[in-house]
């Protein structure tokens, strides 16, 4: 998973990720508290790279964590989002 750009965003960003093997793909985004706040993707994938534009309108200001989940892998970044 590549770090989303832009970062700080306003209305919308971009997040890029690889599927190394077909299957299951589940990228979530949280609230520093760890709540789920926006579900992205949560179906099979083709292997290799993807791309999906994360648009806000009714989230505050702050900084979230998005992560990207699949067999065997997880992993975690930042985002920023500035209104």
């Amino acid at each position: 998973m590549f770090q989303n750009y832009p970062n700080p965003f306003n209305p919308q960003t971009t997040i890029h990720f690889d599927v190394p093997r077909a299957g299951p793909i589940r990228l979530v985004v949280f609230d520093m508290l760890g709540r789920e706040v926006a579900v992205l993707v949560d179906e099979p994938k083709a292997a290799g790279r993807h791309e999906i534009l994360f648009g806000v309108s009714d989230l505050p200001s702050g900084t979230y964590l998005y992560q990207l989940s699949g067999d065997g892998f997880r992993q975690t970044r930042k985002l920023v989002l500035l209104k």
